[in-house]
Formats: C-alpha cells, sequence, structure tokens
C-alpha cells in the first residue's frame, strides 16, 4: 500500500483548494527562492519545486538560468505536517516548470495548479522513476534512490530545454555532470554492498531504503513499526519491543534515524541502538543547511559505511 501519512498536507486539501481559487489569478510574489530558502539568481524561466530537494537538483542542471522556488525548505520541518498556503499558490500559478514528488507525497501541488488551470510541464519524479507501476507497496522516497534522480536530471533538461531553446546547451552539459556525480555515489554503494552485503539495519521510517538497498543492506525492522511512524499512529506495545530487541540480540549493524519525526518510540530505538552500540546515521527528507543534493548524499553513504565499521 502507499505509506498513507506521506501526503503532505494531512486535512488541509480543502482548504488549499479555497485558498487557491481565491488567488489563482494574482500576478504578485515574494521572490523566488534557493532550495536554502534564500532568493535564487533570476532567469526567464520560472521553476516551482515541492521540496528544496528538487529545487536543488533543479539548481544543478539550470544554473542561473532560472528563477527557482522551493515549497519546502526548512530543514528542521517534518515535510509532512506542511501546510500549502497563499503564496504557494502564486508562485505555482507563475511555474512554467513544475517538479513534485508524486506517489502521494506532495499532493498539494497537483491541487493548487488545477485550480490555477495552470499550463505548466509538470515532472512528477516517481512517474518518472517508474516504480509506481512495479506494483506492491511504493516507497514514495524516490530522492534516495540515485538512478531515478538521473532519469529526473534527463527529464529536467528536457524540460528546460523547451522552455528557453537558446539555454538548451548549457542544461544539457549540467545534466551529464551531475549524472557523473550520481554515478560515482553508484560506485560508492556498490563498494559498500560489496563489502557488507546481508547485512541487517534498522529504520524508524522508509525515507532511506532505496540508498540502504543500494547498498545491499537488509532491513530487519518490523513492518508495523516504521509504518506507524510514519502514518503518525502508535506503535503497538509488542511491535516497539520487537523492534528494540534487533538491538540487544545484535540483529543489525546500524539503524537509520529520520531527524525530522522523532517523538517517544523513536527515541527508544535511538537509545537501544546507542546502548548496544549500534551505529546511528541520521537521515532527513529535506535538505540539510549548507548542502546541495550531491554533498548531501555523498554524506549519507560515508556515514553508512562508517556504521557500518
Amino acid at each position: 500500500m502507499l505509506y498513507k501519512r506521506a501526503g503532505l498536507l494531512g486535512g488541509a486539501l480543502l482548504s488549499i483548494a479555497m485558498l487557491a481559487s481565491a488567488c489563482g489569478s494574482s500576478s504578485g510574489s515574494d521572490g523566488a527562492t534557493s532550495p536554502s530558502g534564500e532568493p535564487s539568481a533570476s532567469g526567464d524561466v520560472s521553476v516551482v519545486a515541492s521540496t528544496n530537494v528538487y529545487g536543488d537538483i533543479v539548481r544543478q542542471i539550470a544554473g542561473d538560468k532560472v528563477t527557482i522556488t522551493s515549497i519546502i525548505s526548512d530543514p528542521s520541518a517534518d515535510p509532512h505536517s506542511y501546510e500549502a498556503n497563499v503564496r504557494t499558490q502564486l508562485e505555482l500559478s507563475k511555474a512554467e516548470v513544475v517538479v513534485e514528488n508524486g506517489g502521494g507525497y506532495d499532493d498539494f501541488v497537483d491541487t493548487m495548479l488545477k485550480s490555477a488551470n495552470s499550463d505548466a510541464k509538470v515532472l512528477n519524479a516517481v512517474e518518472i522513476s517508474g516504480k509506481a507501476a512495479g506494483g506492491g507497496e511504493l516507497n514514495e522516497h524516490v530522492w534516495y534512490d540515485l538512478p531515478s534522480v538521473g532519469k529526473l536530471a534527463d527529464q529536467l533538461a528536457s524540460a528546460l530545454s523547451e522552455a528557453a531553446p537558446g539555454d538548451s546547451a548549457t542544461f544539457t552539459a549540467n545534466a551529464a555532470t551531475f549524472k557523473q556525480k550520481l554515478q560515482d555515489m553508484e560506485r560508492t554503494a556498490a563498494e559498500i554492498k560489496s563489502a557488507h552485503t546481508g547485512a541487517g539495519v534498522a529504520i524508524t521510517e522508509p525515507v532511506p531504503l532505496y540508498l540502504l538497498d543500494a547498498c545491499g543492506l537488509v532491513n530487519k525492522t518490523p513492518g508495523e513499526f516504521s509504518e506507524a511512524i510514519e502514518e503518525g499512529t502508535d506503535v503497538p506495545a509488542g511491535v516497539l519491543q520487537e523492534t528494540l530487541d534487533l538491538f540487544a540480540g545484535k540483529q543489525v549493524k546500524l539503524l537509520a534515524y529520520n531527524e525530522q519525526t522523532a517523538g517517544p518510540e523513536t527515541e527508544k530505538v535511538l537509545q537501544a541502538a546507542k546502548d548496544n552500540q549500534v551505529g546511528v546515521v541520521p537521515v532527513t527528507e529535506t535538505l540539510p543547511a549548507g548542502k546541495d543534493y550531491v554533498t548531501w548524499m555523498s554524506g549519507n553513504l560515508a556515514a553508512v559505511e562508517s556504521a557500518l565499521g
């Protein structure tokens, strides 16, 4: 099933639609922001990304040729609790290219684009990845899947070239450079897999699973635990104990801990990891301050390798 808590709006879609219909024809703006939340270089093409992760990927391809707005850019915020507002509608109503995650993660983008009667080119990362077509449960956190990000880079170069044909060569060259960096990280993941394939790991949420899978690691966490954490529901006592036993029983080599959705149950798991000398790899859903996509994912891989020993 699709992880239910992954929709960023929760119960706010109706109020968003009302906001959207009220301001869909507005033309003002408070200014575009880069993935860090600061004003970005201004170009003739307006691109809106649902999160600063995608905003930075756009920047890697576009350079200073476009104006980029990242809707969710606070590295300390939990994206699941985000509620879109009038400014979001204004930015989306002006966008020529929109990058969303899809898969239920950021449904507010489609809702507001529809209300604005937008004709923007929309790039849906989940659709581009092909993950949704595979059947079974969908882990919508495709920005942790390096091959999927490479596919998105190609689609971005194409969409930006359509919007700004004069800069097509720049977009194509930047995409090639970015994809080479992705391939370098894929080689690092393959090296980890060669040394540690089959090692057990624990997670608090499915956020980093694509990256962990690429490293050949096996998630030992009870599905009921990580699903409850992601959906914001209580973890049954027996399931929590089963999760804690992973550390006491030395069944896992590391814990991938989502810092943006910490709570009493995840804190108990974190403490169990520390008490049993199990390495902890902090992960987030948005881009940390001072990082770009490549340095962020490279750091995640380095942290995984270090935790494995």
